[in-house]
C-alpha cells in the first residue's frame, strides 16, 4: 500500500474540509445584513420624515454636541420610551442614532432578546458592560453595502444607574456622529478667524481643588 499517496489524499481532503468550513462561517457572517431600522425609524433618513412619530416640543441639542439634536419618540408598541438623534452640520436632519427602551424591563426579557439578536446577527463583537454586570451591554458592529459603519448595542441595567433599570437597544452611525463633531469644530474655528481657543490665564487652583 502506498502510504505517501494516502497521506496526500488525506491532506487534500482535510484542506478542502477546512476551507469549506471557513466559507460556511463567512457565508453565515455575511448573511447577517447590517441593520438600519427599528420601530419604524431608520438610520440615514431625514428626521422630517418622522415628524408625525416624534414629539417636536422635546427637540433640543445634545449638551456639548451642538450640531446633534435629539427628539423623543411618540408611544410605540413594545417600548416605554425612545430618542432619535440627528445631525445639523454635515447633512442637515440625517438620523444618526436611535435609542429605545423596551416596555419589559426584566432580566428574563433581556436574555430572550439577546438570544434572538444572536440568531439574526450572530455573536456580538464586543462586551461594553462593566466587570460586575451591573450594566450588561453587548455590541455588534457592521458595515453596510454603502460602506457605512453601523453599531448595534443591547443593554440591561440591573440597578438604578444613569440610564435607569431596564432594557435598551441602540442603533447608530458612529462615523457619521464623529463627522458631525469635526464639522462643528471647523465651523467654530472659522467663526473665530481660524484661531484655536486661547489657554487664557493660569488656572486658579483654589477654585479647582476641594478644601
Amino acid at each position: 500500500m502506498d502510504l505517501s499517496f494516502n497521506k496526500g489524499v488525506f491532506m487534500k481532503k482535510s484542506t478542502v474540509l477546512i476551507f469549506g468550513c471557513v466559507w460556511i462561517f463567512l457565508a453565515g457572517v455575511c448573511a447577517a445584513q447590517a441593520p438600519h431600522e427599528i420601530a419604524g425609524f431608520s438610520l440615514g433618513k431625514n428626521i422630517d420624515e418622522y415628524r408625525d412619530a416624534v414629539n417636536s416640543a422635546s427637540d433640543m441639542p445634545i449638551r456639548h454636541r451642538g450640531s446633534i439634536r435629539e427628539v423623543q419618540v411618540k408611544p410605540v408598541a413594545g417600548y416605554k420610551s425612545g430618542i432619535v438623534s440627528y445631525g445639523t452640520c454635515v447633512e442637515k436632519g440625517r438620523v444618526l442614532r436611535i435609542r429605545l427602551k423596551y416596555l419589559d424591563a426584566s432580566k428574563k426579557f433581556y436574555e430572550t432578546l439577546l438570544s434572538r439578536f444572536k440568531e439574526r446577527f450572530g455573536e456580538p463583537s464586543e462586551w461594553r458592560g462593566d466587570p460586575f454586570h451591573i450594566v450588561i451591554n453587548w455590541k455588534w458592529s457592521f458595515t453596510d453595502k454603502d460602506g457605512n459603519r453601523i453599531s448595534l448595542q443591547l443593554q440591561h441595567n440591573t440597578k438604578d444607574v444613569e440610564e435607569k433599570i431596564g432594557n435598551t437597544v441602540k442603533l447608530s452611525l458612529p462615523e457619521a456622529i464623529h463627522a458631525e463633531h469635526i464639522c462643528l469644530d471647523k465651523k467654530t474655528q472659522v467663526s473665530k478667524g481660524g484661531q484655536k481657543p486661547s489657554s487664557g490665564t493660569p488656572p486658579d487652583w483654589d477654585l479647582l481643588i476641594p478644601r
